[in-house]
């Protein structure tokens, strides 16, 4: 049975009768979809668990004013009514907040793959995202995944207050401390630890070397990496051991079956293979039994911030040999394991409290942070003895996690926590305007007149198909406007020089497809730079080039990225290259799947030189003669530019499928039962990989920007071939491809909106560095007696530029 996922409500609020009746809107937008690369009939399409089904959607009709609501019963409600947040401070008890700019930045979990183990969920950040929202504050997320350059021009054109941060990186031994150094370089303030104390703490084994000086009792252990094991790192072992992985998190490569060795072969054998898994080094620990209990610290909870200590109850039916809370039972199987209040003597819970006091202060934790220890039977005197085993100084914020547990003993729910974090941080930093009720004001968002061009569907014929609907121009406005950006509509139509020269828009948000030839999607940009406008997309090369599915091909090749083999026929009377048939016969340059059916495949030479004559006729352009590939379809979404990144490749299955199946102009435009939409992907992670490396090749090599949707087909043998790319995709929300898609990356139609304005921005602000005056010299003192004739004539120093 599929089950729709419920949606993130939107970081800011909106004007109308209710705002969060208005966010609600958001979060079940649906269009008189009749839009762009991928708009045609009134369809909504729901994002799904595994799937995203478009043709078996509901039909009906929305507009998008923000006083227009739908009811969507998967949100829930507020603490509180919404209304209350339009006041300039709000009080939460001794708290006093005035509204932040927040930029929420995260790494997000979609596929649940190991790699991803230290990520959050959708359903994490969503509630972190409320929890800033109740507070009053404006949020804007910001998923951090593919190159540093969008974060950097996202984060720039947001200009937070402040970065909750909880991005974890992706890569190597510093991977946690990344982000908190590109703030700092950016003059951010941020929630959370400092690289320093981020890359001290991924450590394990610097960690517990560090802790041991300030006498915190921990169990041996010692690192090992190949070079150390020849140097004899596993002798004088005392077993018996656990081996971890020293630079993992989320209990990442632990195994209650295989990580604990009670001898030298057995830790000889896992050593072994776990470097092959993890080569920066494992950590080879003194194993002892007993239970895993774990501190919170939350700055601003209660009177140090030290909560109470709760331990991991694991279900006996599901417990492993050790009473190991291993990776499977945290990521795999949570529901087997029950987080409580510590049930231990009360001298106990006092000294993993000391403890975790001392850590804190020795590793300098900022804001939260997690200690993890073991109790374990001690002497008769003591009866347990505690040892520490690591921490984690950026901790997950799921509300199920044990520091919420430890919360709630206390007396404070999710949002009491979150608060405090910002509170935390706030207060640290100096930003007290934010946090006591100070009279200073933010200083304001810099707002940017943004021109819009589009081409409008008016009778939703053939020639308009391309062309996007009121309802999706409506949306797009909208969500331009939603960041503070006066917006400037301009339909690209003849007096489009004239109109452009009397609005003087500082940018322009492109998605005009333009109106005749096969540069037609080139007109607009191609203006626009000849007026000196920085506009978002490709430019007019790469437009012209990609709408001409023959050239794109010419490139490919040449980039040495597969694509199936083809040819162009001007008349269909042209000598045919000896194919493998089937083929399939397209027109040469449109899009939307135009002219593109289930009767498009044929099987022979005299088939395709009729279907191609009959396009050549019906389009007036040459026809694309293609090997037909059987095999999976995908599409996947791109966002950025030199380094863009991949968004959660989408299948499209065919349901009961032909012979030779076809995403063709029917299933884009008018939606059908006969395919159905997966997202993320059903994929190996060998062809994930592959799929992102070639998407990326194929951005590259056709000098994409800022967003791109790149069709595939994967063989039967695993070759991927690349269809052809669109540098301008359909945005119409719920229902266009690269909507669905972002939707699945946690990223709602405002929010994809704003990373494609984010390059665009970013370019405008690089020019208007560029042009902007150089500083005067500063001048060597001029002599006593060289100041007598300025003083006498009147004449001044001369100013820079001569201004």
């Amino acid at each position: 049975m599929t089950r729709v996922l419920p949606l993130p409500a939107p970081a800011n609020t909106t004007s109308g009768p209710s705002a969060w009746a208005t966010a609600r809107a958001w979060g079940s937008l649906s269009s008189s979809a009749g839009s762009g690369n991928a708009g045609g009939g009134k369809a909504t399409r729901s994002v799904t668990e595994g799937a995203v089904a478009r043709g078996s959607a509901r039909w009906e009709a929305h507009t998008l004013d923000a006083g227009t609501v739908r009811p969507h019963d998967t949100l829930p409600e507020p603490h509180f009514p919404f209304e209350k947040l339009a006041t300039s401070s709000l009080s939460f008890g001794t708290l006093l907040f005035k509204p932040m700019r927040i930029a929420l930045t995260y790494n997000l979990k979609i596929t649940g793959s190991p790699e991803e183990a230290e990520f959050d969920s959708p359903a994490t950040i969503d509630a972190i995202e409320g929890a800033l929202v109740r507070a009053g504050h404006e949020v804007e997320r910001v998923e951090v995944s593919g190159p540093a350059s969008r974060v950097i021009a996202r984060l720039e054109s947001i200009s937070p207050d402040l970065v909750f941060n909880m991005a974890e990186g992706h890569k190597g031994k510093t991977r946690e401390a990344f982000y908190p150094a590109l703030f700092d370089e950016l003059g951010f303030p941020y929630t959370g630890s400092d690289a320093y104390t981020l890359c001290l703490t991924l450590d394990k084994a610097l960690t517990k070397r560090t802790l041991a000086g300030f006498g915190v009792p921990t169990p041996r252990a010692r690192l090992v990496t190949r070079v150390a094991i020849e140097s004899g790192a596993l002798d004088d072992v005392t077993f018996p051991v656990i081996v971890k992985p020293n630079f993992e998190g989320s209990s990442k490569g632990i195994s209650g079956d295989f990580s604990v060795c009670e001898d030298g072969h057995e830790l000889a054998e896992v050593v072994d293979r776990q470097l092959a898994r993890y080569p920066a080094g494992l950590l080879v620990e003194r194993f002892l039994r007993g239970v895993d209990v774990s501190c919170a610290f939350v700055e601003g909870l209660g009177s140090d911030g030290v909560l109470d200590p709760v331990e991991y109850v694991i279900d006996p039916r599901y417990s492993n040999l050790y009473n190991v809370y291993d990776f499977h039972l945290k990521n795999v199987r949570p529901e087997h394991v029950t987080s409580r209040v510590a049930e231990l003597p009360v001298a106990v819970l006092d000294r993993i409290q000391a403890l975790t006091r001392r850590i804190v202060r020795a590793l300098d934790l900022k804001d939260l942070g997690r200690c993890e220890f073991r109790v374990a039977p001690g002497s008769p005197q003591t009866g347990y003895d505690i040892h520490f085993l690591e921490v984690d100084a950026l901790p997950s914020l799921d509300p199920n996690a044990a520091m919420f547990v430890a919360a709630k003993k206390g007396g404070f729910d999710f949002d009491g926590v979150i608060r405090s974090i910002v509170r935390s941080s706030c207060k640290r930093r100096g930003m007290s305007q934010f946090i006591d009720g100070a009279p200073q004001r933010r200083a304001k968002k810099a707002t940017l007149r943004v021109g819009f061009t589009f081409n409008m569907k008016r009778d939703g014929g053939d020639a308009e198909a391309e062309f996007d609907s009121p309802q999706t121009i409506e949306a797009i406005t909208n969500a331009i406007e939603s960041f503070g950006h006066t917006v400037i509509p301009l339909e690209a139509k003849p007096d489009l020089p004239h109109r452009l020269l009397a609005s003087q828009p500082d940018v322009v948000f492109n998605i005009a497809e333009g109106v005749r030839g096969r540069g037609r999607e080139a007109q607009v940009p191609a203006m626009l730079e000849l007026l000196g406008i920085p506009y978002s997309g490709s430019d007019p090369t790469t437009l012209s080039l990609c709408l001409d599915k023959g050239l794109t091909k010419q490139i490919l090749r040449a980039s040495r990225i597969e694509t199936p083999e083809w040819q162009v026929l001007t008349t269909g009377r042209e000598k045919l290259k000896p194919f493998r048939y089937p083929v399939i016969v397209k027109p040469n340059a449109e899009g939307t799947s135009k002219g593109i059916t289930g009767a498009s495949v044929v099987p022979d030479e005299a088939s395709a030189r009729a279907a191609a004559k009959l396009m050549v006729e019906r389009y007036g352009q040459p026809a694309l003669v293609e090997e037909y590939i059987d095999g999976r379809e995908f599409t996947v979404g791109l966002l950025g530019d030199r380094r863009p990144r991949v968004l959660p490749p989408m299948e499209v299955v065919f349901v009961d499928p032909p012979e030779h199946p076809v995403y063709g102009f029917e299933e884009k435009q008018m939606g059908t039962t006969r395919v159905r939409f997966e997202c993320p992907a059903n994929l190996s992670s060998a062809e994930l990989k592959r799929i992102e490396k070639i998407t990326r090749e194929t951005f590259l090599a056709l000098h994409c920007r800022d967003v791109a949707r790149i069709d595939l087909r994967m063989a039967k043998d695993g070759t991927v071939y690349v269809i052809e790319c669109n540098p301008l995709p359909g945005l119409t929300p719920d229902f266009s491809d690269l909507c669905v898609i972002g939707k699945v990356a946690s990223m709602d139609f405002r929010t994809l909106i704003g990373e494609i304005l984010a390059g665009c921005i970013k370019r405008y602000r690089g020019e208007r560095a560029a042009a902007a005056p150089p500083l005067a010299p500063v001048s060597t003192p001029t002599p006593a007696h060289g100041l007598l004739p300025l003083l006498t004539t009147g004449t001044g120093p001369v100013k820079a530029n001569g201004s």
